[in-house]
């Protein structure tokens, strides 16, 4: 599983955003981190999430896949 295009869009136009992909216990994590002191909320609608992150806001379609999705710290955790 990739990082959603959305935010692979917006980490490669802005430094501050960086997102990491680990295989852990037969499955996939990605985290996007929207950088140091960026307040990030989460809401899912349906199949849709949206992302809140300081003034920017991401929309993106939550993959079959996506087991557990979640922000803590100002960052988006998404696990298949």
């Amino acid at each position: 599983m990739e990082a959603p295009s959305e935010l692979r869009s917006a980490a490669a136009d802005d430094e501050d955003i960086a997102i990491t992909r680990r295989e852990r216990d037969g499955g996939t994590v990605v985290v996007v981190d929207f950088g140091e002191s960026v307040d990030a909320r989460l809401d899912v609608l349906g199949d849709t999430a949206i992302v809140v992150a300081g003034d920017r806001q991401f929309e993106f379609e939550i993959a079959g896949e996506v087991d557990d999705l979640s922000v803590n710290d100002g960052m988006l955790t998404i696990r298949s």
